[in-house]
């Protein structure tokens, strides 16, 4: 795994824990494992100097998601609305969205004004937490020619390497001077989920 590449886009859907589920059968982790405020903040992304990051956060965790951002080195920007069409749980509102937040480093030029989209994208919700695949593709018609990176992946996308416990990553990453105990076990955990992955994807070809 390389683990010196810098990237010049960023796409993070980290696996934030909430702690307000009644039951194990609701909780986050019935579907994936997650991640405390702190791991995610302590790991180095690498991003290039001149970078653009694409952060999912649903609307409990903006403010965690903002301070996600400083940690990774970024400055927030803006942040586009995905409307699931369907509602879903909540104490305040029963949500049915959520938010992707853009944030820069350095210099980092937005896309043409040709391609630019409307900040609401509406798109039938799919399986628990999965991600609109045509958002990722308009983040590479923004960028074609820069190296991209999605954290957290859950499959493999062409153009992308991806990081993550469900995926073969193509990158290992390290954590920063604070919290490095739990970054260092969910790198840990990355390898054995990438380790089965590959085990299923050798089974299946």
């Amino acid at each position: 795994m390389c683990a010196t590449k810098q990237y010049t886009v960023i796409y993070a859907d980290p696996p934030w824990a909430y702690s307000f589920s009644k039951s194990r059968s609701r909780s986050i982790e019935s579907h994936y494992e997650t991640m405390t405020i702190d791991d995610i903040c302590a790991l180095k992304v690498p991003a290039a100097p001149n970078s653009v990051l694409y952060l999912w956060a649903t609307a409990p965790k903006l403010l965690e998601a903002i301070r996600v951002v400083h940690a990774w080195g970024f400055t927030y920007k803006t942040h586009c609305i995905w409307d699931k069409q369907l509602l879903g749980m909540g104490y305040w509102f029963r949500g049915q969205h959520e938010l992707l937040l853009v944030a820069c480093k350095g210099a980092v030029s937005p896309p043409e004004q040709s391609l630019r989209k409307g900040s609401v994208f509406s798109i039938r919700r799919g399986r628990h937490s999965e991600k609109p695949a045509h958002i990722r593709d308009c983040i590479m018609s923004w960028f074609p020619n820069a190296s991209r990176l999605e954290m957290f992946a859950r499959t493999r996308t062409a153009g992308w390497d991806v990081f993550g416990n469900q995926v073969p990553c193509s990158i290992e990453l390290g954590a920063q001077n604070t919290m490095e105990s739990g970054s260092t076990a969910y790198n840990s955990r990355v390898t054995q989920g990438a380790e089965a992955a590959h085990i299923a994807e050798a089974a299946t070809s």
